[in-house]
């Protein structure tokens, strides 16, 4: 029981981490494209850890199963809807950041 218990409090801490550092990354970043990025891989990873540690808190139950299956919603869909809307931006006319 204490092994599972330190797993859960070292997933939801370095998930937490993970999403403090993409608040961070959102708003020290110079444009929209480099914000989106870091938004887009940092957060899923600090969800996914967040809830795979839950998912380890709740052992084998029913709470576990919903858990699971919106970790593999957040998988699939945040990436998917960062890349539409970077891609919108890039159509609609958005220029990347260039340091020159």
């Amino acid at each position: 029981m204490m092994l599972i218990n330190t797993g859960v409090v070292i997933l939801v801490s370095v998930g937490i981490f993970f999403l403090f550092v993409g608040g961070v990354g959102a708003l020290r970043l110079p444009d929209f494209f480099t914000r989106s990025h870091a938004i887009g891989v940092i957060d899923t990873l600090g969800s996914l850890l967040i809830l795979g540690g839950l998912i380890l808190h709740y052992g084998p139950s029913i709470a576990a199963a919903k858990l699971f299956f919106l970790l593999l919603f957040i998988f699939i869909a945040n990436p998917t809807i960062t890349h539409i809307f970077t891609r919108a931006a890039l159509r609609a006319g958005l220029k990347p950041w260039t340091h020159i």
